[in-house]
């Protein structure tokens, strides 16, 4: 096992990394080959086009890396049940949008990888309250 310098932690539009900011400079600094991570992680996600993707990018003393591609953004994928652009600037206040409980459940299906959590009622609630924190009412 190599030695682990750092771990980079970037949310990408699958299929559109480039070296421009905030990929170059993020990777530049710990000397790691740019161009070749942006090749990799183009081609790992090219099937996702135009989804956020967050990336963990583990690099190692002898600036070779390896990255774990995660599933979308909650907020994501909320944004597209309830068909909007962005949450509200006033959630509590202000609602943009509904989303279902089945929707919640099917996000929540999506997302469990990547939960801290193994049971799907837990999961469906964090997914809730991200939604409430979005301005999205939750629907029965």
């Amino acid at each position: 096992m190599k030695p682990i310098k750092t771990i980079i932690k970037l949310q990408i539009p699958a299929g559109q990394a480039n070296p421009a900011p905030p990929i170059g400079p993020a990777l530049g600094q710990h000397g790691l080959n740019i161009q070749d991570f942006c090749l990799k992680f183009n081609e790992a996600t090219k099937q996702k086009a135009g989804e956020i993707t967050p990336v963990e990018i583990t690099v190692y003393t002898d600036r070779t890396f390896d990255f774990i591609l995660k599933t979308s953004p909650a907020s994501e994928f909320l944004k597209k049940a309830a068909n909007i652009k962005k949450g509200s600037d006033q959630p509590h206040k202000n609602k943009v949008g509904k989303v279902t409980k089945e929707q919640i459940r099917q996000i929540a299906k999506t997302k469990m990888t990547d939960l801290n959590t193994d049971n799907l009622e837990a999961a469906m609630k964090i997914i809730e309250g991200t939604a409430r924190q979005m301005g999205l009412t939750v629907e029965s």
